[in-house]
């Protein structure tokens, strides 16, 4: 079966949240903060496969999701980036947003790659917030929303 039309729904990865923690150790009284960053959101990749002939594979699975940064921790660790999402399409593949029309990107050579959603970053920990003033901040940023797009293939 010939299949050259498809619409998925891609969904990059949620940022990590960034953590509240300071540093507590014997002999030192007034440690600083050390909350790590979260980690990046993973990206949703479209590349070109020449060994792919049709769109059937998108027919079928219809939503491609990356995952989501993990949340930063203590002693400045930040947290683990999330996977990427690879969807293989054949040669020649236009790439265009339903809701706008745009055509994101035509994927015609064999090392042909776009990503339509971007990992959305990691929150800032509370590290990140120390200044001379405010020498232990006690805040830190929440997770940043990942990005959905519907698109047609």
């Amino acid at each position: 079966m010939f299949i050259d039309h498809a619409k998925i729904e891609v969904a990059s990865g949620r940022g990590g949240a960034g953590c509240v923690s300071f540093r507590r150790e014997k002999y030192v009284p007034k440690g600083g903060p050390d909350g790590g960053d979260g980690g990046r959101g993973g990206d949703v990749w479209l590349k070109v496969n020449p060994h792919v002939r049709t769109l059937l594979d998108c027919q079928e699975t219809r939503r491609y999701r990356a995952s989501n940064g993990g949340a930063g921790s203590g002693n400045n660790r930040t947290g683990k980036d999330g996977d990427d999402v690879t969807v293989w399409v054949p040669p020649g593949t236009v790439v265009r947003d339903t809701a706008t029309a745009e055509v994101l990107g035509d994927l015609t050579g064999p090392e042909g790659e776009l990503s339509p959603v971007r990992g959305a970053r990691g929150a800032r920990g509370n590290t990140r917030f120390a200044t001379s003033r405010n020498q232990a901040p006690r805040r830190a940023d929440p997770r940043a929303p990942g990005v959905a797009r519907t698109s047609e293939l």
